[in-house]
């Protein structure tokens, strides 16, 4: 696939939830699907999850240089909508608000997907807001820390929001962004892979979580400590090298092993190595043009299914299709839009590699179909050299 059929799953995705945001009817218009068993506090903050999920998968193309006029204009008439949006979800008073204060514990998870999608597109999402409703938001974002997140992954979700508390200049904790960067260090395992808390679990949230968030935050708060700044240097190397290995494990039809949990996300398993395209961080072994046929393979095998969307628009529960097995308690309509986040290449411009270079097989299609001769896989050591 090439960049117009990027940017219209990209508008496929977020036009039903960024329009019904901005109408202030997103609650209602996710009609949710979810699990028997879901929590009835969980299903209370769909409406946070689909916001912030869909914009930290489109936040890099709401500043995206170089583009024609008629991706132009729509890419403007989401980020218009998701502006508008946040004037009413900011809001304590407004039906539509995204509900930062209270209880529920997953506000934590979908608060920093929020600050991850504004971080992302600062100067479309975040800069031309009000200052009453970007002040409405850093205090929901400071309202979060009368939570304490889960003994994982979840660290880094209260980090993020502090992490964009400090980079827009609203006095964050830093204490909990210290704890989140030092926990995950003592969890890395080697290779690129880092468990997920104390234990290991075979899954992607290394790229649903860890690695693009590890890596953003650092980025954010950079220069601030030295100790943040050491372990950034190592992040950035197996950051790479997780990119790497993800673009492996796509299969010459687009597919992938289905291990773990959260599987319903779709292609955002692949939010590493878009991320990596997108910092252009790939692997020297691995050309832009590359990465952007395996991403688009996986794309493609996920959202080319016509069961995969509900009639009104929205994403179904699912990998490659409707299939609701697979959605575990936790997951609603709004989870699915972790999936937008393979879509962060579209913050490049056209004129980018990633874009512009002829369409090249890979890994696996030069292996499996090719028959091509290549160089074997090395693993990263400690010290940064291949093994």
């Amino acid at each position: 696939m090439k960049r117009p059929e990027w940017v219209a799953i990209a508008d496929r995705l977020a036009r039903p939830v960024l329009s019904a945001a901005s109408e202030g009817r997103l609650k209602e218009a996710l009609c949710l699907e979810h699990h028997p068993d879901a929590h009835p506090g969980r299903l209370a903050t769909a409406s946070l999850e689909a916001m912030g999920r869909t914009l930290a998968g489109i936040g890099p193309w709401m500043v995206a240089d170089g583009i024609d006029d008629g991706e132009a204009r729509a890419r403007d008439e989401l980020a218009d909508m998701a502006r508008t949006a946040l004037v009413g979800q900011s809001d304590p008073a407004d039906p539509a608000y995204l509900g930062f204060e209270g209880p529920e514990q997953q506000t934590l998870v979908d608060a920093a997907f929020l600050a991850h999608g504004l971080m992302r597109g600062r100067s479309a999402l975040w800069d031309p807001l009000p200052a009453v409703v970007r002040e409405r938001i850093h205090a929901g974002f400071r309202a979060l820390r009368d939570r304490k997140p889960y003994f994982n992954n979840w660290l880094l979700f209260s980090a993020m929001t502090e992490a964009f508390l400090s980079v827009t200049g609203a006095d964050p904790d830093p204490m909990r962004i210290d704890y989140a960067l030092r926990q995950h260090e003592s969890w890395y395992l080697g290779d690129g892979c880092y468990a997920d808390g104390p234990r290991f679990h075979a899954d992607y949230y290394n790229a649903y979580v860890i690695h693009p968030m590890l890596t953003d935050i650092m980025t954010a708060v950079a220069g601030s400590d030295p100790g943040w700044d050491a372990m950034s240097t190592r992040q950035r190397a197996r950051f790479t090298r997780a990119a790497e290995i993800q673009e492996r494990m796509i299969a010459p039809d687009g597919s992938w092993p289905v291990i773990g949990r959260s599987i319903a996300y779709r292609c955002g398993a692949f939010q590493t190595l878009a991320h990596a395209a997108l910092l252009r961080m790939l692997p020297e072994s691995l050309p832009p043009a590359q990465a952007r046929c395996a991403l688009s393979a996986a794309i493609a095998r996920t959202l080319s299914a016509s069961e995969s969307w509900r009639e009104d628009g929205f994403l179904r529960v699912g990998l490659a299709g409707a299939q609701p097995g697979l959605g575990e308690s936790y997951i609603t309509t709004g989870s699915l839009y972790l999936a937008a986040c393979v879509l962060l290449p579209l913050g490049l411009p056209p004129t980018d590699p990633f874009w512009a270079d002829d369409d090249q097989p890979w890994t696996s299609v030069r292996i499996w179909q090719h028959v091509e001769d290549a160089p074997a896989d090395h693993a990263l050591r400690d010290d940064g050299k291949l093994d």
